[in-house]
């Protein structure tokens, strides 16, 4: 098997003359972090939204694990393992959490919404549900209201809600965004602690999260990658650092 588990080739997205996604050619390699980086306006969420088609390319293709998905829908790339966090993971507030990874673990067994089952019927899935919690440190809220939930402690559930539906390539979108510093640093071990035997790409600012956890970061200016490597390379490469000073940042170390 390959090392790479996702390739884009040429990857352009064009809107109406302008340019978003602008020939990005990205390898990421199976069981690392990923990080896609940039000034606002890079490109970063649309290339997100092509790679699960919630955007169709201009041109392009891209592959995972070795077969082209360029024609897919959304769901059958779902249904090959790569599952965005977004889409399941708008949790249910009035749900406890338990309920909630439920449902996604209804998703896989393509009972989704058999709203109308008994509960006693759904039960089968409680054992799962559980361990799933456990796996975010949720384990002892289970019963919780999760309109009760600190802002980052919904965030460990969605990615409890997102490990349900058996990601073989998990993509992260800004998943630290709008935290504070404690829970900045308890999703960004989280994040570190899910990624045993998975691959995950994400979308992050926050410098702190990208040089801690990622195995390799790939930046993105006006929709064209600027620079790729481990960290250490990227944020000395005077191409990456003038990028960053032009925004409000104002400096590689304060980009979150």
């Amino acid at each position: 098997m390959s090392d790479t588990i996702l390739e884009t080739q040429h990857l352009t997205k064009e809107f109406k003359g302008f340019t978003a996604v602008s020939d990005v050619n990205l390898q990421v390699r199976r069981g690392s972090i990923h990080a896609l980086i940039g000034p606002n306006g890079a490109g970063k969420t649309t290339c997100f939204n092509l790679l699960t088609k919630f955007l169709e390319p201009t041109s392009g293709s891209i592959r995972f694990n070795g077969h082209d998905i360029t024609g897919e829908r959304p769901a059958q790339i779902a249904r090959r393992g790569v599952i965005r966090s977004f889409q399941i993971s708008a949790v249910f507030p009035h749900l406890t959490l338990l309920e909630n990874v439920r449902v996604a673990l209804q998703r896989q067994t393509g009972t989704a919404f058999h709203f109308w089952r008994s509960e006693r019927s759904l039960r089968v899935l409680d054992d799962r549900a559980v361990a799933l919690l456990a796996e975010v440190g949720l384990a002892e809220q289970a019963d919780e209201t999760t309109a009760n939930l600190p802002y980052g402690s919904k965030r460990a559930l969605e990615i409890a809600t997102t490990l349900a539906m058996e990601p073989e390539l998990m993509l992260l979108d800004e998943p630290t965004q709008g935290m504070g510093h404690e829970d900045v640093d308890r999703v960004m071990h989280l994040i570190k602690k899910v990624s045993v035997g998975r691959t995950i790409l994400m979308v992050e600012h926050n410098m702190k999260v990208v040089s801690t956890i990622a195995d390799r970061i790939t930046v993105l200016q006006r929709g064209a990658v600027l620079a790729e490597g481990p960290y250490a390379e990227v944020s000395s490469n005077p191409d990456v650092m003038a990028a960053y000073m032009g925004t409000t940042d104002g400096q590689w170390q304060g980009a979150h």
